[in-house]
C-alpha cells in the first residue's frame, strides 16, 4: 500500500476533540504514515507539540495570520524562546502556519506584514524552513520572501501559474489538497497536473477544505445537512486525484511527494526514517 506524508494537518483542532485518537488511528489505516501540525497561535504550541509526540508525528511553531489581531508582541518573543528552547527536539521540523490572507475582510493587512515579517527573521536565526498561508496574496508574500529569503512550503497553493514558478523558484513547494478535487477548480487542476512533480507536496488542512465528496453547498447546509469533516485519512483518496490528473500510479506520486516533503522540510528525513521514534 503507497504511503504518504499530510504535510499539513491541524489535529489539534476542537472538531476532532471527541475522536482525535481514532481520527490519527483511521489516517495510519489509510496509508498516512505521518502528519506535520502546524501551530496557530502561542497557545497552540504546547498542544501540536504534546500531539506530534503522541503520533510520531511532526509540528511547526507559528502564529496564523487569522490570528494577528488577537496576538500580542510577546507572542513573537515567546516563538523565538520556544525555538530555542526546542532546538534538539526531532518532531520540530518549521516554523508555521505564517502567512497573509488578503481574503478575510476586516485584517490590517500591514499588521500581517509585521507579524510576517517578524517570523521570518525568526525562522532564519532558527534555521527552519516556514509554512506558508497564502490567500489571495501571493503577490505581497513574494515580494516579502525575496527581502527575507526563506524556503519551506506554500500550503493549500491557488494562485496562478506565474505565481506558482515564483515560489518554486525561491525554493518552495507547493501544497496540494481537498480543494484539488473539485472539478470546477479548473486552475488549480491545471496546476497539479501541468507543475513539475518535483514542486508538489500533499495536505489535507483537516479539518479544513474537504474534498468534493464531503463538501456540502451553502443550499445544502441550510437544509439541515453538516458540512464534511476533512481529516488525514482522506489524503490517500485526495492523492489519487491528483494522481489520475498526472496520469501517474498512486505509488509514484507518494514516493515522490514525500520526497519533496523532505526536501521541504529537512527535519522530517530523519523523523521519517525512525518511524517518528
Amino acid at each position: 500500500m503507497p504511503e504518504f506524508v499530510d504535510t499539513h494537518c491541524h489535529l489539534d483542532a476542537p472538531e476532532f476533540a471527541a475522536d482525535r485518537m481514532d481520527v490519527r488511528r483511521r489516517a495510519t489505516a489509510a496509508g498516512v504514515r505521518h502528519c506535520v501540525l502546524p501551530a496557530v497561535d502561542a497557545d497552540s504550541f504546547e498542544a501540536v507539540r504534546a500531539l506530534a509526540h503522541t503520533h510520531g508525528d511532526s509540528y511547526a511553531l507559528g502564529i496564523h495570520p487569522l490570528r494577528t489581531p488577537a496576538a500580542r508582541e510577546s507572542d513573537l518573543a515567546l516563538l523565538d524562546r520556544r525555538l530555542a528552547e526546542l532546538a534538539d527536539d526531532p518532531a520540530l521540523v518549521a516554523v508555521g502556519e505564517i502567512g497573509l490572507d488578503l481574503f478575510v475582510a476586516g485584517l490590517d493587512p500591514e499588521r500581517q506584514d509585521s507579524f510576517l515579517r517578524e517570523q521570518l527573521r525568526i525562522a532564519r536565526r532558527h534555521g527552519l524552513p516556514v509554512i506558508l498561508h497564502v490567500r489571495r496574496s501571493a503577490d505581497r508574500l513574494l515580494k516579502h520572501l525575496r527581502e527575507l529569503p526563506v524556503t519551506g512550503i506554500a500550503h493549500a497553493f491557488n494562485g496562478s501559474e506565474q505565481q506558482a514558478r515564483a515560489f518554486v523558484e525561491l525554493g518552495f513547494k507547493l501544497g496540494f489538497g481537498g480543494a484539488v478535487t473539485h472539478e470546477r477548480a479548473l486552475q488549480l487542476r491545471r496546476l497539479a497536473a501541468g507543475l513539475p512533480l518535483s514542486a508538489l507536496v500533499l495536505e489535507t488542512d483537516a479539518p479544513d477544505i474537504p474534498p468534493n465528496w464531503l463538501y456540502r453547498t451553502a443550499a445544502q447546509r441550510a437544509g439541515g445537512e453538516p458540512q464534511g469533516r476533512n481529516e488525514p485519512g482522506q489524503l490517500p483518496a485526495i492523492a489519487a486525484v491528483v494522481a489520475g490528473l498526472r496520469g501517474l500510479p498512486l505509488d509514484e506520486l507518494a514516493d515522490a511527494t514525500t520526497a519533496n516533503a523532505v526536501q521541504a522540510l529537512p527535519r522530517l528525513g530523519a523523523r521519517l526514517r525512525g518511524r517518528g521514534s
